[in-house]
């Protein structure tokens, strides 16, 4: 299968995996449901599911919108398209870090359905944040708040890459320990797709200091993170890694609101 032809399935997997988009059967018929070369496609499927918000933003806030009510809906709808996958992590990887008295507890707290109080904080201010620094970008350009919810749809998905293989399966079993390890090459390609496709958006409209300061946020908090889950999990889980791009995202667009 030519190199192209295998990038074109990988990113339709990847989109498959990472949204509730529909996808063509073809792409899985056949596969064995792992995804370990797939990954490197994840930041060009972020590209994918966050281009329709993002013009919805734009459109708003040209529109003379309410920045902050557009950026809402511009992350209500992505939220739509991704089925909460990510904000899901983030809920139940905040509630068994939080709570959990040790490695076991915190698992099974994160294995729960129920959401606990540390989840809702973390989803209130996920939005809160996430959805504050999209305005302030806004008010300043309704053409770089667009890129910025671009951009930080690939990097933080290109560090979802890197969470993943940085650390074994804390469990047996999971999402992501069925999807198989991503391979070395793939998370290579993903981190440099995900960085050169960020840079490439917000360099014009906000600089390259500004830009490699964003992504320079989003690379350490995916770091500490990382750390912290193998110092209580011992590993990642499909929790973990939803929630490193949702953290990722944060830092990577607070920056840019903080710097612009």
């Amino acid at each position: 299968m030519p190199n192209a032809t295998q990038f074109v399935a990988d990113l339709a997997r990847s989109v498959g995996f990472l949204s509730r988009l529909p996808v063509p059967d073809r792409f899985f018929r056949g596969h064995d449901g792992t995804i370990s070369r797939a990954v490197r496609a994840f930041p060009a499927a972020g590209l994918l599911i966050a281009a329709l918000p993002a013009l919805v933003l734009f459109l708003l806030v040209t529109a003379d919108g309410d920045p902050l009510v557009a950026s809402f809906v511009a992350l209500a709808l992505l939220s739509l398209m991704t089925g909460a996958l990510h904000e899901d992590g983030l809920a139940d990887a905040v509630d068994g870090l939080g709570g959990g008295r040790d490695r076991d507890h915190a698992l099974a707290i994160m294995k729960d359905s129920r959401t606990g109080s540390y989840g809702v904080v973390s989803l209130i201010l996920s939005f809160g944040l996430r959805a504050s620094a999209l305005a302030a970008l806004a008010r300043h350009d309704a053409g770089l708040a667009a890129l910025a919810l671009l951009a930080t749809a690939a990097i933080s998905r290109a560090l979802m890459v890197a969470h993943w293989r940085a650390l074994v399966p804390a469990r047996d079993g999971g999402l992501a320990s069925n999807a198989g390890m991503p391979e070395d090459r793939a998370r290579n390609i993903a981190l440099l797709t995900g960085a050169l496709a960020a840079l490439i958006l917000l360099i014009p409209a906000a600089g390259l200091p500004v830009a490699l300061l964003s992504l320079l946020a989003a690379a350490l908090v995916s770091y500490g993170f990382t750390r912290l889950a193998r110092k209580k999990l011992g590993g990642h889980t499909g929790d973990t890694i939803g929630a490193t791009q949702q953290l990722t995202e944060i830092a990577s667009l607070a920056t840019l609101a903080l710097a612009i």
